[in-house]
């Protein structure tokens, strides 16, 4: 017989989730301070803000103000009891004796404390991780954001910080990687399709109008386009560059055929119409390339941390060390990207020695005269 509760868009009992192991451990760990009051001292960073519930917040923070009392006297009289109830209830109104000493049998051994404060920290420390890469991915999609790419990057910068607060928490242990699976790379440039391969089609025009930019622009790669075509013409374009042959559309043309642009049905009209409308500064349009495919990783790497989170498989060190990696592959499109706006005269390439020749060691250096001096020089 189907559930009338389910015609009307309620929650049958079935479907009410569980409670998490958490709940249970922060019940242990309360019950724990409240069979043994001197247990709170030796449960290291742990504070009221690592609860998942206000009312266990409330009552922790509670048990650190007030002194226990002295053992002979706990186990004899509920001074402990009725200290809590009166230093909670103001910040906790459905707090009752009741619910105390539910908590007490709520602890299988309260010696084991410290155990669950680490159990608490953890729960603690994936929501945290969560949260900033939530905010990673909210500044990587949104468009109205001044300074996308600066603002991405203190996101980014923001996480890395978290994690390094977090991986002094909890010990290290073999198999750190997480082996969630991880979702799909998201739809690039949602909604700005048009713009995205319009500006990299005038970034390919003009650069094979104007390829004396190419040698400077080393920091664009072809995976940052959004159109693979356009990634292959100017890997293409690179190429001819590279190897200081001519960089025209015809020359273009020839190179792309033999990445097999024309094998895969582009005729060769597409691709001169493509190279055919240079505007503005090779530079210019290859900077918001970058940009886009700046933003493209972040929300990938944000989108990889919530997923090692959402995973409860994964130990709070499989997160740390699985969300550094993310970063680390989120932190080779940074330097290419940081490369890319540095200032003109910090770009200029440093003048050095010439380099020895490949057919033996370097040349000896001149011998000085013996009649010099230092004081000569």
């Amino acid at each position: 017989m189907p559930n009338p509760a389910s015609n009307h868009g309620d929650l049958a009992l079935d479907d009410i989730p569980a409670d998490p192991p958490v709940r249970f451990a922060e019940q242990a760990l309360l019950g724990a301070l409240i069979l043994e009051p001197l247990r709170i001292k030796t449960l290291g960073p742990l504070g009221p803000e690592h609860f998942s519930i206000a009312m266990h917040g409330a009552l922790f923070t509670a048990m650190s103000a007030l002194t226990p009392p002295a053992t002979e006297v706990h186990a004899r009289k509920p001074v402990w009891i009725t200290a809590l109830l009166d230093r909670a209830r103001p910040h906790a109104r459905g707090l009752t004796a009741s619910y105390l000493h539910t908590l007490a049998d709520a602890c299988p051994n309260p010696s084991h404390a410290p155990a669950y404060a680490q159990m608490i920290l953890a729960n603690r420390a994936r929501l945290t991780i969560r949260a900033a890469a939530e905010r990673l991915v909210q500044a990587a999609t949104d468009p109205t954001l001044p300074n996308l790419a600066a603002h991405v990057l203190d996101r980014a910068d923001a996480l890395a910080a978290v994690l390094d607060g977090l991986a002094g928490l909890f010990p290290s242990h073999p198999g750190s990687l997480p082996r969630t699976v991880l979702p799909p790379p998201p739809t690039r440039d949602t909604g700005t399709e048009t713009d995205a391969a319009g500006e990299e089609q005038l970034l390919l025009s003009t650069a094979a109008a104007r390829p004396a930019y190419l040698p400077e622009m080393r920091w664009l790669r072809p995976e940052d386009f959004t159109v693979p075509l356009h990634g292959i013409l100017y890997r293409c374009m690179a190429s001819l560059a590279y190897r200081g042959d001519p960089v025209d559309s015809v020359t273009v043309l020839w190179e792309a055929q033999h990445h097999g642009i024309l094998a895969s049905g582009t005729t060769a009209k597409e691709v001169l119409d493509l190279l055919a409308t240079p505007a503005g500064s090779p530079e210019h349009w290859g900077e918001q390339i970058l940009q886009r495919s700046l933003l493209h990783h972040a929300h990938s790497t944000g989108l990889h941390i919530h997923a090692f989170t959402d995973d409860p498989a994964n130990t709070p060190h499989q997160l740390v060390t699985g969300s550094r990696r993310a970063l680390a592959d989120l932190g080779a499109v940074r330097a290419r990207w940081q490369h890319a706006t540095r200032p003109a005269a910090a770009r200029q390439p440093r003048s050095q020695p010439a380099p020895a020749s490949r057919a033996g060691p370097p040349a000896p250096r001149p011998a000085t005269p013996a009649g010099s001096s230092r004081a000569s020089r």
